[in-house]
């Protein structure tokens, strides 16, 4: 190896049938659908089956009555921590030593219990959990999580989050994907390869930068002005959340379902979110005109979730919640590929030297 791609970037590790980012195209297609024809007409229990199996039909199912017991605070650390006790709990079995329709089934049990993890986890410990009855009675995944959570199911929120949940279901290669493969490569349980995956959210260049977006268009509100807003940003060197991807070379097609979706629901900040985007556009081809900086998912990810009431705290676990259904998919064909994921590095460090060279080194003894 002469050359060492930083990050990886541009390096293909794997052949994948699951998604296909089309960067020139600005489109993203699930096992071949377009997700403009998902969003809206296929809800997300059976885009996750989609991407799992390639079929619709069974989806993912109900998730099953079982509390949370890891309250830290923080719902992404509370539902990374209680999915990887499910496998000594609920008796998971090495992927390894299991057919595909066990570790499938897994799968589908582990996926929909992280949404009931984040629903009690945002409930917090000071309330009484929602009656199982009353859960039952929602028509649809995001409807349970809804009602797990707050009691209730606003139809509209349920809407805005299962277009949410949809867009960001599955995104390629990216640093939680390979966490989940590198995990099931080594023939681990599932729960233990989704609960790596979600610790690779725990930074912020990850699943969580919607929330930044928000502190933008509350500034453009009390503001009142986009095109100064943007300008005044940028000449202090501070970046515009929200705009440019590294994979995309045209408008995030996330960005576009989901700017779509505000629109028909009604949501209250998007007339402030056009208006910013519009400055935002047009001051950043000015300033770049040899770059393609056009709007990503998590600017309109932030509109969308803050329509449905999210707070900004839970946008990385509602990420979590989506994503739940790409890593599942990615963790049956590693699976299958039944080869585990060793990576090389390149040395680049000291040549061969003496211990005395080392800082901190002890004298040889001497003998008497």
């Amino acid at each position: 190896m002469t050359e060492v791609q930083s990050g990886l970037e541009g390096v293909v590790a794997f052949a994948t049938e699951i998604a296909e980012p089309d960067k020139e195209g600005g489109a993203l297609r699930y096992r071949g659908i377009d997700i403009e024809e998902l969003v809206g007409t296929v809800p997300f229990e059976k885009v996750w089956g989609l991407l799992v199996d390639g079929s619709f039909d069974p989806g993912l199912p109900p998730a099953e009555p079982w509390p949370l017991t890891v309250r830290s605070g923080d719902a992404r650390v509370d539902v990374q921590s209680a999915l990887a006790m499910l496998a000594p709990e609920w008796g998971f079995r090495q992927l390894i030593d299991i057919s595909d329709e066990e570790a499938r089934d897994n799968l589908a049990r582990a996926s929909v219990m992280a949404l009931s993890f984040v629903a009690q986890s945002a409930r917090g410990s000071g309330r009484p959990p929602v009656p199982q009855t009353a859960v039952d009675q929602a028509t649809s995944i995001p409807e349970r999580f809804l009602t797990r959570w707050r009691g209730e199911a606003d139809p509209n929120h349920a809407k805005a989050i299962d277009a949410y949940w949809i867009s960001a279901a599955e995104h390629g290669m990216n640093a939680s994907t390979f966490t989940a493969r590198v995990i099931a490569s080594t023939g681990a349980d599932v729960a233990a390869a989704l609960s790596g995956a979600v610790g690779a959210l725990s930074g912020p260049l990850h699943g969580g930068a919607p929330s930044r977006v928000l502190k933008m268009l509350d500034d453009v509100e009390r503001e009142g002005d986009a095109e100064r807003y943007v300008k005044d940003l940028l000449d202090r060197g501070e970046r515009l959340m929200g705009f440019g991807h590294r994979v995309y070379r045209a408008e995030d097609p996330r960005a576009r379902v989901l700017r779509r979706t505000a629109h028909e629901l009604g949501a209250k900040r998007a007339q402030v979110a056009e208006a910013l985007e519009e400055a935002a556009l047009a001051e950043l081809k000015a300033r770049k005109p040899d770059r393609v900086l056009a709007t990503n998912v998590e600017f309109w990810s932030a509109v969308v979730l803050d329509y449905a009431d999210i707070p900004p705290d839970l946008f990385t676990p509602l990420f979590t919640c989506a994503r739940v259904a790409g890593w599942s998919a990615h963790i049956l064909e590693q699976k299958r590929e039944a080869r585990l994921i060793r990576p090389t590095a390149k040395y680049v460090g000291p040549e061969p030297r003496p211990l005395a060279e080392v800082r901190g080194a002890q004298p040889a003894a001497v003998g008497d």
